[in-house]
């Protein structure tokens, strides 16, 4: 049994689940997991296999049991090498959503996230964390905003690395990605039944963070489930 709660974020791409998640886990004393590096990572060491004819064989499986995934602070490690900068490529991106629709890289990946958050005392924010990894997780939220706005921020965050992109390509695989995403058999991106929905269109990260804070603890007032000072948690998001 979990003594501290597991917050799940779901959403999707664009919507600010890592910068959101990662503050509330800083305001709250909790780990961080993005489920969503996991996957690109992954889509890194397979870049140069054709899935479409592998996807019924043992190359992913082998791929799989070939590599370590891990975090250091707010980096990514591909067997022991940074590889945060480059799976936030589009292409990178691309694949990861093609391969998260096979059976073999959600069922490895899938253990991985449920150990590492089992104990609780983890914000984790994906596509499928609150109906798949965690559908017992003690608090759920759906952070979603419009595509135009998921667009625009997706632009800015590659122009700022300095990919080559225009706004109107970023808009086009969003689309697709949210199309893929959602229509998937396995695990499709939805809203769990009990989750909070949070439109963060116009809202600040601190507005998102302090409005899930705020449900958590009117959810757990009187159930021991969690215990926060909000006046220090506030504070400490402002401070950074």
């Amino acid at each position: 049994m979990r003594t501290r709660p597991v917050v799940a974020i779901d959403g999707p791409v664009g919507a600010g689940k890592s910068t959101v998640a990662r503050e509330l886990a800083r305001a709250l004393g909790f780990e961080y997991l993005n489920t969503g590096a996991m996957y690109r990572a992954v889509a890194e060491a397979a870049r140069y296999i054709n899935i479409d004819e592998c996807a019924d064989d043992h190359h992913l499986e082998k791929l799989l049991d070939s590599i370590t995934i891990s975090f250091e602070g707010e980096r990514v490690l591909l067997d022991g090498r940074d590889v945060s900068a480059n799976i936030l490529q589009p292409k990178i991106g691309d694949l990861a959503s093609r391969l998260s629709t096979l059976p073999v890289v959600r069922a490895r990946l899938r253990r991985l996230q449920r150990a590492a958050g089992e104990g609780g005392g983890v914000v984790m924010e994906g596509r499928d964390i609150g109906t798949a990894i965690f559908p017992d997780a003690e608090f759920k939220f759906f952070l979603t905003a419009e595509v135009k706005v998921r667009a625009a921020r997706r632009f800015a965050e590659l122009a700022a690395k300095g990919a080559s992109i225009s706004e109107a390509e970023v808009l086009k695989q969003l689309e697709e990605r949210d199309r893929r995403d959602q229509q998937r058999q396995l695990a499709p991106l939805r809203k769990a039944d009990d989750a909070v929905v949070i439109d963060s269109s116009a809202l600040s990260v601190e507005q998102v963070v302090g409005a899930m804070l705020t449900r958590m603890e009117q959810s757990a007032r009187g159930t021991g489930a969690i215990v926060t000072d909000r006046a220090h948690s506030m504070r400490d998001l402002k401070r950074h």
